[in-house]
């Protein structure tokens, strides 16, 4: 085999490989005798086809198998004696062969940056540490409480306000008809729960019970009943009774009514929630920051190719999540549409980031012998087979079965596991910390360059309007 590098401009190499014929030949006799060993034909025994007959009809075909087994190996070969590491799949071409004459192809490939990480014990980051005090606790205890409070006559004369409960008769009608599913007698409505179309409930605050009332509204252009869509609304009501929710008393039959065995235990069972929620929260902040450190202290050239993949794949999310958040559906984003200048830098910068602690994660990872064991992998399987329940048998079965998505499992798996040995050799302060001092961490945070920040993808976000709920029994 000849290897003869063409090219050498940066990530990207170019090689010229020449086999000769005589090693494709050989590589084809051995595959013929092969076959002739257990080849049945008419007129010959079991075994005992002789080799030419057999390459008169199997030629053109082991010809075409010995090709790609000799070019994958030899291109293999090539890479390892030239010391590069691709980092995606090369770009093979035949360039030339014939039968009897040597075989040359050329291989395109760019390859793994040299990537040198710092001294991670310069690192110094601060992670928080939960410090639950009881009156978080009795915070979480007082919603329960309200939760599942019950609502009680109200024995004072006072107008309604969020959070009441009216007794109320409606009858609505449209254009002066009445229409189906507009009618309703002692329903009970929680003033501020956004159970009925907009409007509806905001005309209710302020009022005594015994009134009755018009109530004017308009119909979304989405509404469930395309016949009311967009259609002015006029409702008769009738307060019979106001009541308040009196929340629950915050006892062992409280406890109980939440699956605990005592208020004690309740007690405990949400420290320990409100624990492991402080702790996931805290990992995330401690790791973006490590990431952000990373980021900040390493500099190399990124393959073009995968910064490709990856800007198009921010791309192709941000259209996604634009389209999610839009209300309209004339005014989707089509798949097609292309970043205009601003967006097409800010999610490069994002994508050229990403590949680049990609890259530097994997190395470190590699270089120290970094593995995840099949304990880990098990317990992610499980936990995403539980996502989907009915379908636990099917979700394992695929991943069994699909190479691709077992290694997308696997891959957060590995990254936390690299995480855990950088951190290990950093410096990390522990601070005690309440739930709101992490939450504004978080908020501190939000400009969290992970995700796609760009002019657009923040203006998509902030456009979205609430989702306008259907009156019920309307």
């Amino acid at each position: 085999m000849q290897v003869t590098e063409t090219k050498s401009e940066g990530l990207r190499h170019e090689l010229k490989i020449a086999l000769p014929a005589a090693e494709i030949e050989e590589k084809i006799s051995h595959r013929l005798k092969e076959l002739a060993r257990t080849a049945k034909l008419p007129g010959f025994r079991p075994g005992k086809v002789p080799v030419s007959v057999l390459r008169k009809k199997y030629g053109p075909s082991v010809m075409g198998e010995v090709l790609e087994r000799a070019v994958n190996d030899s291109s293999q070969q090539a890479l390892a004696e030239k010391g590069l590491r691709p980092a995606m799949q090369p770009e093979i071409e035949i360039t030339e062969f014939k039968d009897g004459k040597d075989l040359e192809y050329t291989i395109a490939v760019e390859v793994l940056p040299e990537i040198k990480p710092i001294d991670f014990s310069t690192i110094r980051l601060e992670r928080l540490v939960s410090n639950t005090n009881k009156g978080e606790i009795e915070i979480v205890l007082e919603r329960l409480a309200k939760i599942h409070g019950a609502a009680e006559p109200v024995k004072e004369d006072r107008k309604s306000k969020d959070g009441d409960v009216l007794v109320i008769d409606f009858l609505g009608r449209v254009d002066g008809v009445e229409f189906a599913g507009g009618k309703a007698e002692n329903y009970e409505l929680t003033l501020g729960s956004g159970t009925f179309i907009p409007g509806f409930e905001e005309q209710l605050t302020g009022i005594k019970a015994g009134a009755k009332t018009g109530v004017n509204v308009t119909f979304p252009d989405n509404y469930g009943a395309a016949e009311l869509s967009g259609k002015d609304a006029v409702f008769d009501v009738t307060v019979h009774e106001l009541k308040a929710v009196v929340p629950a008393a915050i006892d062992d039959e409280l406890a109980k009514k939440l699956g605990g065995e005592n208020l004690d235990a309740l007690r405990a069972s949400i420290q320990e929630e409100h624990e492991r929620e402080f702790n996931t929260m805290s990992r995330m902040i401690l790791k973006r920051g490590l990431l952000d450190k990373l980021a900040d202290s390493h500099d190399f050239k990124v393959p073009g190719k995968l910064l490709e993949r990856e800007f198009e794949a921010i791309w192709a999310q941000y259209l996604e999540q634009k389209n999610k958040d839009g209300d309209d559906a004339k005014a989707a984003a089509p798949k097609d549409q292309k970043p205009d200048a601003e967006q097409e830098k800010e999610f490069r910068e994002i994508a050229e980031r990403r590949v680049r602690l990609g890259l530097l994660m994997s190395e470190v990872g590699r270089v120290n012998e970094v593995k995840i064991n099949q304990e880990d992998v098990n317990r992610q399987l499980m936990e995403e087979a539980r996502r989907h329940p009915g379908h636990e048998q099917e979700v394992m079965e695929y991943f069994r079965k699909t190479p691709e998505a077992m290694e997308q499992l696997s891959a957060p798996i590995y990254e936390e596991k690299v995480v855990d040995f950088i951190l290990e050799q950093a410096t990390v302060t522990d601070r005690k910390s309440t739930m709101d001092d992490l939450l504004k961490a978080i908020d501190t945070d939000a400009g969290d360059q992970e995700k796609p920040k760009a002019k657009g993808a923040s203006k998509a976000k902030s456009d979205k309007k609430p989702a306008k709920k259907p009156a019920k029994k309307k």
